[in-house]
């Protein structure tokens, strides 16, 4: 009776525990007793817990309008584009700071996001900077980041941790090396991006050219949002093609935005333009496709939301323009960020369930939820270690614990702030989407923190591997500063790596290139006080064999009692290490039949992985080779894994040799900008350097060499172009491959090496 009368009731559509409640008291009245059946009341507790669930499932209404005003993005470009410049401006208007720096300006105070001594003497940007700044009622986290290809770590972990970013372009260089990397990056992240055009008052600026080099370099469908008003210096305002209105910047340092008609020599342009906007979205958006074969011109609304939908899709990017110097067209660049770029919610984030197989588990963007974050960034502060942590998940406050994922341990969050360049606000709690700093916690970049209720992981950044290396000497031997700089700046930084050589037992130092070694010298002098002695550097060669070579090799030592033996036969062969660049080795196990027994083959791959450390002609990593293992021998008493593993490691070296071994060096991508008069001086200056000229391009007075060049080769190269150049030269470099050496010079560094260790004996 009791149990129908619930049901009935149940299905009349009671859905709250009150109600449910005020059920169980009738229902305990009709049946005549005070207690409910056992029946009755797991159905009362389940019927209630469910909506519990329900509703601790839906989002705080204020945590929702929070994330739908909040923006996390990177300023991002190749160096002297002018990201720096714009960011000074951004938090300017924000009312951020209250007055302007420039990065080499004559009051020596520097931009505010330059905040190291080093970052304001060389007048370029070396660590990634973090900020925040409210633009009208949205809430802007800026994360400013090197250009010079030596410290793309720093845009790499930006751009892990963003949800869309500002590609600025120099208006009359264009896209060159480090934009393509910066391209490539963002999409490895899968971050959309906003296209400015700055320095639109230099000589030979042309908006034009720079977005067919987006469309065509960067292979991302692009078109202009604004037409310039004037160029070079005669460069005005813009024109905002979707509200047809002439936008200027008046006022102190542009401060006042004023919206004006179009001049009426420009009103054909501007229609123009938004043609072409028009014509661009309808190849990359439905709806606009739709109006396009229609021919029904879009409002200015349906424009602003196919240009977020395809902004947010990566499918497109919307290009404005201006002159961060001259204080033009920040404001718009602003309202853009705000309008078309993603809210943290509108990001698809995931993480691996370790519990359940590294299953891959959608991240809920909202603060009710367990908390997940990550790591992004270390620094060493006055305070101890400084960690940047992007919260994806739940709400992170001071005092409460976080659960280590590699570590397993439990640490307290005893301090959290928020970062402004290098000074930071103390806050108690900080939600999802947000980004905040912890100090006092033990971890690398790249690692997962979460509440301990879950047991998930994120994915780390991509880490590049070092293309030079340096031998480092203290001047004072006794000096403890010395290892304490190196593991500092090992832990900051994961492209710094320091190892002793065990021939040598010289400290040796590996980087992305001369510069970023030089700076964390210059580092270590001034922070530490440990002057450095510094070594011709080390290039990073490889090994590779370029033919099939057959091995059968037999490992016999008898020492009394029981001794060793294993025999291992089949071949090695080359692989392209371009195509398998993850993992440039290959081992496959062919055996059949038990000839090596199933326990004795993971020693067999790790004697092979022995052999790929050191090569024998001039003692660095192997690369490109796949061994196949066909067949061998054990013996039941002798046979173990270090015999086999002794067995395997010799095997490949004597394969390795018969295999016509090459020695590969890194090759780089040169981009060179100097004057048109000193081209001949600079490509013969290439072409002694052995480089291959890949392509010229003329820019009004300036030209553009982009070359193929041996990284052993370009060392002393900034001098020499200085000298050739009259100092107005400039050059960046990017590794593109390992490529194998001439043959003389492969004799020349085998004896070398050699020389070396007969030496050192």
């Amino acid at each position: 009776m009791a149990t129908r009368l619930l049901f009935s009731r149940l299905g009349a559509g009671a859905n709250t525990a009150k109600t449910a409640v005020s059920m169980f008291r009738s229902v305990g009245a009709t049946a005549g007793t005070s207690t409910p059946t056992p029946l009755t009341a797991a159905l009362l507790s389940k019927r209630w817990s469910s909506t519990a669930q329900r509703v601790a499932d839906e989002p705080d209404a204020n945590d929702i309008r929070r994330l739908d005003k909040l923006r996390n993005i990177g300023i991002s470009a190749h160096i002297d584009s002018g990201k720096t410049t714009v960011t000074e401006r951004i938090l300017y208007y924000t009312g951020r700071i209250n007055e302007i720096h420039e990065v080499r300006g004559k009051d020596n105070v520097g931009a505010t996001m330059d905040w190291m001594d080093l970052e304001r003497e060389k007048g370029i940007t070396i660590q990634s900077a973090a900020t925040y700044a409210q633009w009208g009622e949205t809430n802007l986290n800026i994360i400013d980041t090197p250009g010079h290809v030596d410290f793309t770590i720093e845009v790499e972990r930006a751009l892990r941790v963003l949800d869309g970013a500002v590609l600025v372009l120099c208006s009359v260089s264009g896209v060159q090396s480090q934009t393509i990397t910066v391209d490539r990056q963002m999409r490895r992240y899968n971050v959309p991006r906003i296209s400015f055009i700055n320095k639109m008052d230099r000589a030979g600026a042309n908006p034009k050219r720079i977005i067919e080099q987006i469309r065509g370099k960067l292979k991302m469908p692009a078109a202009a949002l604004q037409v310039p008003i004037g160029a070079e210096d005669e460069f005005q305002g813009v024109i905002d093609v979707v509200t047809r209105k002439a936008v200027y910047n008046r006022g102190v340092r542009g401060g006042d935005v004023v919206f004006e008609d179009i001049p009426d020599h420009l009103v054909e342009a501007a229609n123009n333009a938004r043609n072409e906007l028009f014509a661009t979205l309808a190849d990359v958006d439905d709806e606009m496709g739709e109006l396009f074969i229609e021919e029904t011109q879009p409002t200015d609304d349906q424009l602003y939301a196919a240009i977020r939908r395809a902004t947010i899709a990566r499918k497109f990017t919307p290009v404005l323009m201006g002159s961060a110097i001259k204080d033009k067209g920040i404001q718009s660049l602003l309202d853009a960020v705000v309008r078309y770029l993603p809210k943290s919610t509108e990001v698809k984030n995931t993480m691996l369930d370790i519990d359940n197989n590294e299953a891959v588990v959608d991240i809920v963007p909202y603060s009710h939820k367990p908390f997940v974050g990550l790591a992004f960034k270390l620094e060493e502060g006055k305070y101890g270690q400084l960690t940047y942590i992007r919260v994806y998940q739940g709400r992170l406050e001071k005092g409460q614990f976080a659960h280590h994922v590699k570590s397993g341990k439990r640490v307290k969050i005893s301090r959290l702030v928020r970062m402004h360049s290098n000074s930071m606000e103390d806050v108690d709690s900080i939600g999802a989407g947000e980004i905040c700093a912890l100090f006092g916690i033990d971890c690398a970049s790249g690692d997962t923190f979460t509440d301990g209720t879950i047991n998930s992981s994120m994915s780390t950044m991509f880490v590049p591997d070092p293309v030079i290396s340096l031998s480092l000497t203290p001047k004072d031997k006794n000096s403890s500063n010395f290892s304490k700089a190196l593991n500092r700046f090992q832990r900051e930084d994961p492209t710094f790596r320091v190892h002793v050589d065990s021939e040598s037992k010289q400290t040796i130092i590996s980087g992305m290139g001369e510069l970023h070694l030089d700076i964390y010298v210059e580092r270590m002098r001034r922070e530490y006080n440990v002057d450095c002695v510094t070594g011709k550097p080390q290039v990073a060669f490889r090994e590779t064999s370029t033919r099939r070579a057959e091995f059968n090799y037999t490992h016999k030592k008898q020492s009394g009692g029981a001794g060793q033996f294993g025999r291992v036969a089949g071949y090695i062969e080359p692989i392209d290490p371009e195509e398998h660049a993850e993992q440039p080795f290959e081992f496959v196990n062919n055996v059949v039949g038990g000839n090596i027994p199933t326990q004795y083959i993971a020693a067999c791959e790790k004697g092979y992985m022995d052999g790929l450390q050191e090569g024998f002609m001039v003692g660095h990593p192997i690369v490109g080779v796949r061994m196949v293992l066909k067949d061998g021998a054990a013996h039941s008493v002798d046979s173990s894994e270090l015999a086999f593993r002794t067995a395997t490691y010799h095997a490949f070296r004597e394969a390795m040799k018969a295999s016509a071994p090459r020695i590969l060096e890194p090759v780089m991508t040169v981009e060179i900008s100097v004057p048109v008069e000193f081209q001949g001086n600079v490509l013969g200056s290439l072409n002694k350097r052995k480089g291959i000229i890949m392509d010229t391009e003329t820019q009004e007075d300036y030209c553009v060499i982009v070359a193929e060049v041996p990284l052993n080769n370009m060392f002393g190269y900034s001098t020499e172009l200085r000298s050739a150049t009259q100092g107005k030269g400039e050059f960046s470099m990017e590794y593109k491959r390992h490529s194998p050496v001439l043959q003389n010079v492969q004799e020349d560094l085998i004896k070398e090496y050699q020389k070396k260790q007969s030496g050192e004996k």
